[in-house]
């Protein structure tokens, strides 16, 4: 006589791939279809909802395939439904890849969407602001923990159903969640981008990092680069991406 276990063992997967794995004897079949059909469902449901632009994208068939094979394939760490969508992009970037008929751009597409949860659901707390400092030089800008800038090989912010072929256009983006707990997009520019992965990686005054800048790009009007980062600090201060000074 098969244990409990047994039974339990065949059912989920049988629950997880009822194509490729029996049903467990003795149990109603219509009962069986009902639990089939609220597991794959509700994962199906979630998942969607994260990542409306690639659902659309691929089509019912291949979305219900992908999704079918996540499923399937995919042992997940959490039993936390707002984290199924991390379990996903895992899957999706690290297991499944890209495949034959995909969009080259696929893969950076789950990711960007993905982000969006990421950075809403984060339980990072984003510091008092203080006050802008007046020798902004030598102060040290601290980026906010809900803030990210990315850089992708596709403009996966202009993907859409109705445009969903697009060539390489390298893309940087930065996304942060503000202080009404909004998460917010927008274009970023090659000095944003490198200016705010300095401020993470290296703690010295911004005068140092700005220097840096001004070498790797070969800028000769260094007092020029200085006032535009200037005026950059203060509307990322302003929308949260700098959190405070030091």
């Amino acid at each position: 006589m098969k244990t409990f276990q047994q039974i339990q063992l065949e059912l989920t997967a049988y629950l997880r791939s009822p194509e490729q794995s029996p049903a467990p004897a003795n149990v109603e079949t219509r009962r069986l279809h009902i639990y089939r059909d609220l597991v794959y469902n509700n994962i199906e449901n979630f998942i969607a909802n994260v990542f409306p632009v690639t659902c659309s994208i691929l089509g019912d068939n291949s979305w219900h395939k992908l999704v079918r094979e996540f499923i399937q394939n995919h042992d997940c760490q959490t039993p936390y439904f707002v984290q199924i969508s991390d379990e996903f992009v895992q899957y999706t970037l690290q297991v499944r890849g890209l495949r034959d008929g995909d969009p080259a751009y696929l893969l950076e597409l789950i990711h960007y969407e993905w982000i969006e949860l990421a950075l809403d659901v984060s339980t990072d707390v984003i510091p008092d602001a203080g006050v802008f400092p007046t020798d902004v030089e030598n102060s040290r800008p601290r980026v906010s923990p809900v803030a990210v800038c990315l850089t992708y090989q596709y403009p996966v912010h202009k993907v859409s159903a109705a445009f969903p072929h697009w060539q390489v256009e390298p893309t940087q983006l930065l996304v942060y969640r503000n202080r009404r707990d909004v998460v917010c997009f927008s274009a970023a520019n090659l000095l944003t981008a490198r200016l705010l992965f300095l401020l993470q990686s290296d703690d010295q005054p911004l005068n140092n990092h700005l220097e840096t800048i001004a070498a790797e790009l070969q800028y000769s009007d260094v007092t020029m680069l200085k006032k535009q980062a200037f005026i950059l600090l203060e509307g990322l201060y302003r929308d949260s991406v700098i959190s405070h000074f030091e």
